[in-house]
Formats: C-alpha cells, structure tokens, sequence
C-alpha cells in the first residue's frame, strides 16, 4: 500500500457514503406509469420478440453493446497472490471504474468460486449472452493460457486477459519507440526476459511480432535462464526456451541490448547494468519495487532508456493505456474477438501518439514545458485525452480489416466527434490539476481548520503531496480533531488570538493600519480586526507566509468575501475581482461567471469577467470558447439585460479580438453547436464547443450553477476568484471534503501561475 495511505482511508473510501465503488442508473426515463409500461410489462415483450426473431437485435435494444464482463476466479490478485474471489472483488470495482472513467464503458464484476478449468469456462459461456466482451483478471498461469484460449475459441465476443495482453501492448509500443532513439533494429536486437508468467509470456510473444528473433530472447523465471535441457517446463516456457549456454539472469544480461523485467523488485545489480550493450533498454516493471530502482538505473548508465511501472517516473508502462480503448474500439464494430492485428494496431497508433505534438493540457497536468518524444517520453502518458479518440479508431480499423467486425464504422469523423463526447473531460481535468499541483505543493492556509470536513480536507491534501496545510483555529480544538482523524502530522497550527500570535498579530495591525488610517481605521480597531481569522490569514498571505487561502466553510459569503476584497490586492489592470465556477460535466468543464460577487455588472463590467474567465480557463490548459448568455439571441429583445450584453459583445470583439467569445445567446443555442450553426452561421463560435458562459447578472449565474449542481449531481470547484494578486479562493458555505481538496488543487495551481509573474 501506498506509504501516504493508511489502512482505514483505504477502507473508509470503500465503505463510505456507500459499499463499493460501481453503481447501476437508470438511462431510461421511469417517472410516470407509461414510462414503467414501456420499460417493462407489457412494453418490454415488443423488443424481445424482435430479439427472438434476430438475435442481433439484442445489440439494438439492450445495453449488450456497451457492457463488459470483468471476470476473475482471484487467483493472481497483483501483489496478493491466491486471496479468493470475494476478497478479489474490490480489485475488480476498480478495474470496472477504470473502464466507466476512461471508455465510458459500463461494466459488470464477477467473481467465479472455482479453479477448475473446464468450470470456469463452462461458467463464462453460460453467462455470455449478456456481455458484449469478456475481461479476463488476475487468473493464474498456466490455467490462464487454457482459459483464455477456450473462450475466444468457443464465444462471438471479444475476450482478452488484460494481465497477460495489456502490459503486452504498452510495453511493445515502448519498445519500438525506445529501438528508434537507440538506433536499433528489432530483428538484430538481444532481448532478456526476467520473469515467466502470463505477462512475460504474452510480452515476449508481440516483440516477436515487432520483429524481434526467437535465438535472441532469453528469458529467465525463478531457476534462472530457461534452457531447452531443463525437465518440466510448461508449454509456455519451452516455447522460449534457449539452447544458448547462460544459466543465470546475471549471465544473460552481458551485451544484451534490452531488459524487460516482470519478475520482482531489486533483481538486477548497477553491474549487470554496465554490462549490458551501448544504449541498453530497460523496462523494470515489477510493482512497487522494480527489478532495479530507477535513479539507480540512471545514475548507473547516462545512455539508459528507462521504463518502469510507476507513476513517479518517466515512461510509465501502465495498461490503462490499453485495455478501455482497445474494448472501446472492439465493442463499437462489434468484433468478434480480439486478435492480433487489433492488438498491434493499438501497439501502433500507442507508438505513434507520443511521436505527435503533446498538448498544452498534457504538458500541464505533468508540470513540464515541453513534453516531447526522447529518452523521457516513449509512451503516452496515462491523462492525455487524446487517447480515446487516436486508439479506439485504429483497434476498430483493424477489426475490420481482419474480417472479424460485425458492424463497420463508415463515418470515421463522426465515430471520432463521437469518442470526444463520451467522457467530456470534466473528471479529467480535476485529476489533471491535481497533478499538477503535486507537482509543486504551496503553504495553504485553512482559515477554519477546527471544523472537521476543513481538518479532513487538511489532511488529504498534505498525504497526497497537493499542499502544505497551514491550519488557523482553535488550537486545543484543531489538536483534539487531529487525534480522532489519526493526523499526526507536524504542521503548522495557529490561533490568531493567541497570546502567542501577539508579535505577529501586532505587526499585522501596524501594517494594516499605515495602509488604513486616512480611511478612518483606528491603531485599535485595526489590532481588534486582526485577532479575525480572515483578516489574520489575508496578512499572511500578503507577507508572503504562505502562497494560498482557502476560506468560507462556516461563514457566509459576503462576510467572508469583505476582508479578503479589502486586503489582497487587484492584478494589475483589474478594476473589478469577479468570480467564476468550474462545472465537472460529462460534456467536459463549464465555467460559469459570475456566480459570486458581481450583483448586476454593466457592459464594461461584464467585458473584463468574460476576459478573467478566458485568462483562468488557460490557466488550466483549456481552450476557451466562451458565449454570453441571456433570454435574448442577437439582438432579439430590446431590454436592458439584453442590451447590456449586446453591449459588452461589442466591446470585447474591438479590445480583445483574440478571445474567441460572442452573443447575446440563449443557453440551449450555447451549448448545442447544432442548433446553433442552423440557425446563427454568422457567429464568431461557429461550428465550436462553447466551454464558458458569462452570465449577465449574478443572480442568474449563481441559481444556475446550485441547479446544475444539485439535479445533475456535478460536481463544482469554486467559486474561483479571478483578478487577485495572491491566489484566495472562498468555499461554499459548508463545503464537501471533496469540494475543499479540489478547491486547494485549483489553489495550488492559481499560486504557481501567480508565483511566475
């Protein structure tokens, strides 16, 4: 387990608000008593006679086109061993919300009590009329071989056991990219294998693909070099057995050109590194530990091309890159298997991805520059959102190409469009500036941390790597929170009337008075104002003593809002602050401006939050793509809201013509391109996917949002405070815990762009 979780965040989040981690909703409507008839009697006999007549039709009216089985009997559970399926089953919630978060495919866990071949597969056949494909995890070698050849054998459906063929394709896209930079050939390539289960196996047998040679790969398992006179090797085994005279993985390893390890951590020495050929490849992939650490490695061989199976390391060779997009492919032309043109076709357009320009987004979420194709970067990295659009079309093409599609895609453009709309990238993106933010955590002050949601919300941010909590507060309270919480960490705790804050409260005083006392503040008063948390935490973070502010859990907004407007400053060339929303929908983010602290902007006004909106929305590696919103559509009411906007249009088109942005629309014309192309081609979002609303009141703006919110179930971050010199954000009054995390990530990401500038 991951050293910043302990073992009861770990149970608390399967436990809580509900067991598990998966769900089943509706996607029909089912409020009224027709409603009811249709979905089920009599309603529901129509679509199954049509089935009954043309068993493809099931495709047509059940949700069997989108539904994946994800089916383990818990014999190889990674890192656990033989555990059981009941106790396997959260592994498999996990990998069925992988498939939901990055494919949008929805997805059944099963875990089957037997270890018996022939059961196993009798049980799978038996329950395949429901599935469009079959996820085969976490089953033992060799019975995984048997198991998953009979299946694909015997069922019209695709069948891939992802532990076997998943690190198969990374890893293979990797390498063929890592021969590239090293300047070497595939067919003349030595190849080392340490490790000899279901992974290495189908590894070593898509790099025979790639054109590596069967008297060039040496693999090793447990008893060293695998050699043609060893007595009871596995079928899998005496396929790549060697008649090479190596008895050792050290031995092996001498001029070998590549390592590929999927074996266990620390096997391999800095020597057997050095002994290895000139620009040696490296992929340790062994979990947690790799076979060797990769400083280590690095600092062993300046010409090493490294991978590994971590997150926290250049080159991850992760099967999330995989599995959800070669099922999302396979389901969308209804493939009746998965074979091995549609697994090199993902090996392929894998490889070729990280070859192309990386997105800003991407370069974001990681905190780099300029992410590009070298040594560092021979795989895709496991947030870049172009990964459902650029694998999915290749697996398919494949598919279709080797006979075995049902249901060939003619509209590849559309599929395309298609695959982009799934997901949105609303989740994503949170996760991607949460990444972010790890990449460079800032002091974070919580102005309310003796409330318990703030101190949780505290406390993960400082386990996660996010920020460096500073806690303002009681502090016998906060003391007493933490010991229940079990958050024993040593960070800075604060009571701002505290004796022993009355230095630092005394200078803060002096300070705020010299800037007040022409505008009737008083030496006391100002002495009186700074024992307020608020006003408290404002002065630090204007005296650089912390990076960041996150208030507002217990108190209302306006309350809140006045010491923080008071005291932190405006960006320079801002005369007004304003306030905006990020909306995590499953069409992507959706900024809403203003929802907080504008009541009724004019057009000048309303200008500069449409160009704060447009500067954040960057910020965050977002193309905005913004719409002014109103009852009217281009000028087709005469009141003073809508003229107001007609008005800003106007402005902002003859200030900023950079910023891509029109009205005055209604919000329905916004958001569907379709409509609005058909109605209004004239405008300057033509054919575009609107991502931010400015809204021309705050009233409007701020019921819109809570709806949002509150009937779709999204999750919001905010509302972000736009103009200020120092990054402060204000939460809604009493705040989720996940609504503070993701307020501190955007928090920390805000500081880093202020610290730049």
């Amino acid at each position: 387990m991951c050293a910043k979780l302990k073992k009861s965040d770990a149970l608390d989040y399967h436990e809580y608000p509900i067991p598990g981690k998966i769900q089943i909703l509706p996607t029909k409507k089912h409020s009224t008593q027709r409603d009811l008839s249709l979905a089920y009697s009599p309603g529901v006999a129509v679509p199954c006679l049509e089935i009954a007549k043309n068993e493809d039709d099931v495709y047509k009216y059940t949700a069997k086109s989108n539904l994946v089985a994800v089916i383990s009997n818990g014999t190889a559970v990674l890192g656990l061993g033989d555990i059981g399926p009941s106790a396997s089953k959260p592994v498999m919630e996990g990998k069925a919300l992988l498939f939901k978060i990055f494919a949008d495919i929805d997805v059944f866990d099963i875990e089957v009590d037997t270890n018996d071949i022939d059961k196993f597969v009798e049980t799978v056949k038996a329950i395949s009329p429901t599935f469009g494909g079959i996820n085969l995890e976490d089953i033992k070698a060799p019975e995984a071989f048997e198991i998953e050849r009979r299946l694909i054998e015997e069922l019209d459906i695709p069948v891939m056991h992802d532990d076997q063929h998943g690190t198969a394709i990374i890893s293979t896209a990797a390498l063929k990219n890592a021969l590239e930079i090293a300047k070497k050939k595939a067919s003349k390539i030595k190849i080392v294998i340490s490790g000899a289960g279901a992974a290495a196996v189908s590894c070593t047998r898509l790099y025979k693909k790639l054109g590596v040679k069967d008297e060039n790969i040496v693999m090793c398992d447990s008893k060293g070099v695998i050699r043609k006179d060893r007595k009871n090797l596995t079928s899998q085994k005496a396929e790549f057995a060697t008649e090479r005279n190596l008895h050792t993985l050290e031995e092996a390893m001498i001029n070998a050109d590549v390592l590929i390890g999927l074996s266990k951590g620390n096997v391999v020495s800095p020597e057997m590194i050095k002994s290895m050929a000139k620009n040696p490849i490296v992929f340790a992939m062994a979990n947690p530990d790799p076979e060797i650490a990769y400083n280590l490695a690095i600092k062993t061989r300046k010409d090493i091309i490294m991978a590994t199976g971590r997150s926290d390391h250049p080159n991850q060779v992760n099967n999330v890159l995989g599995f959800p997009f070669i099922f999302r492919g396979a389901l969308d032309v209804r493939a009746t298997k998965i074979n091995e043109e549609m697994k090199m076709a993902a090996v392929l357009a894998l490889a070729n991805l990280a070859k192309e320009n990386v997105p800003e987004q991407v370069n974001i979420t990681y905190h780099e520059k300029n992410i590009h194709f070298g040594k560092d970067y021979i795989i895709p990295k496991p947030f870049d959102v172009r990964l459902i659009y650029e694998i999915p079309p290749a697996v398919a093409k494949a598919a279709m190409d080797s006979g075995v599609a049902k249901k060939p895609i003619t509209d590849w453009d559309a599929y395309k469009e298609e695959l982009e709309d799934r997901l949105g990238t609303g989740n994503k993106l949170m996760r991607s500036i949460t990444n972010r933010a790890k990449s460079n955590p800032k002091k974070v002050i919580f102005a309310e941390a003796d409330h318990l949601n703030v101190l949780k919300a505290a406390q993960i941010v400082y386990e996660e790597g996010i920020a460096k909590p500073i806690l303002l507060g009681n502090k016998v309270t906060i003391s007493r929170l933490m010991k229940e919480i079990l958050f024993d960490a040593k960070v800075p705790i604060i009571d701002p009337k505290s004796k022993a804050e009355d230095k630092r409260r005394n200078k803060f005083a002096e300070t705020y008075w010299e800037q007040k006392q022409r505008k009737g503040i008083s030496l006391l008063e100002a002495k009186k104002r700074m024992g307020d948390r608020n006003y408290f935490a404002s002065m630090m973070v204007n005296s650089n003593q912390a990076d960041a502010l996150i208030t507002g859990y217990s108190r209302s907004y306006p309350i809140v809002a006045k010491p923080i407007i008071e005291l932190i400053g405006k960006q320079k060339g801002i005369q007004k602050i304003s306030a905006t929303n990020l909306m995590l929908t499953k069409r992507g983010p959706l900024f809403l401006s203003d929802t907080a602290l504008n009541i009724n902007p004019n057009a000048e006004e309303l200008t500069e939050i449409a160009r704060l909106t447009n500067s954040t929305m960057k910020i965050f590696g977002i193309k905005p793509i913004l719409a002014f919103v109103s009852h009217s559509n281009f000028g087709s009411s005469k009141s003073f809201s809508a003229k107001k906007i007609h008005e800003a249009v106007s402005l902002i088109h003859e200030s900023h013509p950079d910023i891509v942005i029109d009205g005055e629309l209604q919000v329905d014309f916004a958001l569907n391109c379709k409509m609005r192309s058909e109605k209004f081609p004239f405008s300057k979002i033509e054919g575009k996917k609107v991502n931010g609303l400015i809204f021309p009141n705050l009233e409007a703006a701020n019921i819109s949002y809570k709806l949002l919110k509150e009937l779709n179930k999204i999750d919001s971050v905010g509302p972000l405070i736009m103009g200020l010199k120092k990054s402060v954000h204000l939460l809604q009054l009493k705040a989720s815990v996940d609504e503070i995390v993701n307020m501190t990530s955007v928090a920390v990401v805000d500081a880093q762009e202020k610290a730049k500038k």
